[in-house]
């Protein structure tokens, strides 16, 4: 199927792969930023907080919280695709 784009090739002068689209690229950018995550959690423990409510003095409490905010988020989604949905054809007439 012709969708009107063109395709660019993104090898190298001889041919071979670009280094973005090696499965290495991938696998060192996931672990460089679990590395990162760790790190900043580890920092965590290094500093005294001036809290203002209760629950900001747990350790990782940022990151918990902000997990939680996700997971939340991502949930509504779900209930929200059923609300805004329309029908697979709704386009073409």
């Amino acid at each position: 199927m012709d969708n009107g784009l063109e395709t660019k090739d993104t090898g190298g002068p001889k041919g071979e792969p670009h280094w973005l689209d090696s499965k290495r690229t991938g696998k060192r950018v996931f672990w460089g930023l679990a590395a990162l995550c760790a790190g900043l959690g580890l920092a965590d423990f290094l500093y005294r907080r001036h809290v203002i409510f209760g629950f900001e003095e747990f350790p990782l409490a940022y990151a918990i919280f902000g997990f939680v905010c996700f997971f939340g988020i991502v949930l509504s989604g779900y209930p929200l695709r059923k609300l805004v949905m329309r029908d697979e054809d709704y386009y073409d007439r």
